[in-house]
């Protein structure tokens, strides 16, 4: 009660001293009206008169709202310029991740030409030999409409740096990125075998024979790279392009997967549609986990049968649709064997293996996203049929 009371007369002296201060005025400025327009009748109503309760409440309320308003708008300009300080930079020149690699001598290769190796929808990759004698890919993204505003050009260097961060042995390792005035270079370990679309060329002209046995390994290979992706890292991370173009393959036929999340940044003129596109991303945009299921599902369609699931599949001269609905209608059939590779039949223990491997292609081309397995369920799926 002492300090209500306290609180009353200090408000009450407050407001005295402001209505004696006012009052002074207003009699000053009476005089000087009286001396210099002696003529005119001064009129006035005394200032007291005019301080009622209503006019004080007015001011206090008028007061806190100017206060909040200008507390609000220095609030709201401190966070836009923290927000901007924090903003990723655009960063210009080589970043690089590998101790191999110098941003010099990154610099100079690119202005020295390099060679073209092959090229997809987005991007084309090239061979590159560095001043210490390594020898990189350089896959260049795009055009200028491809990353020419701000907001692209951060979204994808923070992409690349996320993925330079990644280690598996089924990865692409992401050694440097260059950003050049229309256009990102990335750099990454060279593989020599190049991509499965490659290889798969070279089998189905006879220029190469691939085994049953190399083709299961680059299964389970590429594979084991999804589940790192989807189950071991931080934060879950989807492919959205998974086609024999981005399985890069080493010396020894050990699978790599490029361009993992790319896809998802890219302007929708760099990425087209395709036969490995899983029908949910093509009728409804809408992308799990399990779509990436569905493109490893044509992957091993491609492994076990050798075709380019890019062309038609006839049967006594009738189309029967695309790769995965040929492989149901044989199994549905009882002729699943008509669907394997017959230039790497062999043993029985083999085309067992390839028939279970078919059941397991089909499951993941099912057309609804919860029928197909996932990647973890897969790998050990895989794995049981070899020894690995």
């Amino acid at each position: 009660m002492k300090q209500r009371r306290r609180r009353s007369n200090a408000i009450y002296l407050l407001l005295f001293c402001f209505l004696a201060f006012t009052s002074r005025t207003s009699t000053s400025c009476r005089r000087r009206t009286v001396k210099h327009l002696s003529t005119t009748a001064a009129v006035s109503t005394p200032l007291e008169s005019r301080i009622t309760p209503k006019v004080i409440v007015f001011s206090i309320v008028s007061g806190i709202l100017t206060g909040l308003v200008s507390a609000l708008v220095l609030a709201f300009i401190v966070r836009c310029i923290v927000k901007y300080m924090k903003q990723t930079p655009i960063l210009k020149g080589p970043v690089v991740f590998s101790p191999k690699i110098t941003p010099k001598s990154l610099q100079g290769a690119l202005g020295n030409g390099i060679q073209l190796l092959g090229s997809n929808p987005n991007g084309k990759y090239h061979k590159m030999v560095l001043d210490n004698g390594l020898v990189v890919a350089v896959k260049r993204l795009g055009s200028p409409e491809a990353t020419g505003s701000k907001s692209v050009k951060r979204m994808l260097q923070k992409e690349l740096e996320l993925l330079a961060g990644l280690r598996h042995r089924n990865l692409m390792s992401l050694r440097a990125y260059v950003r050049e005035s229309h256009e990102f270079s990335l750099v990454y370990d060279y593989m020599p075998n190049g991509s499965l679309e490659d290889v798969m060329t070279k089998v189905r002209g006879r220029e190469l024979e691939l085994g049953w046995e190399v083709r299961l390994r680059v299964a389970v290979g590429i594979v084991q790279g999804l589940q790192y992706l989807h189950f071991r890292c931080d934060h879950q991370i989807l492919h959205y392009n998974l086609k024999p173009t981005n399985v890069m393959l080493d010396s020894e036929f050990e699978p790599r997967l490029a361009d993992s999340a790319l896809a998802k940044i890219m302007p929708k003129s760099h990425t087209t549609v395709s036969c490995y596109s899983a029908p949910e991303s093509s009728q409804s945009n809408r992308y799990t986990d399990k779509s990436d299921i569905f493109s490893f599902g044509m992957i091993l369609g491609v492994l076990l049968t050798g075709r380019d699931p890019t062309q038609p599949v006839c049967v006594g001269g009738a189309s029967v649709g695309s790769l995965g609905q040929w492989l149901k209608h044989l199994q549905q059939s009882g002729e699943a064997r008509e669907a394997l590779d017959k230039s790497i039949l062999g043993e029985e223990v083999e085309e067992d293996e390839m028939l279970m491997v078919l059941r397991i292609t089909i499951i993941c081309l099912s057309d609804f996203p919860a029928d197909r397995p996932s990647s973890d369920e897969l790998v050990h799926m895989l794995t049981q049929l070899h020894s690995f």
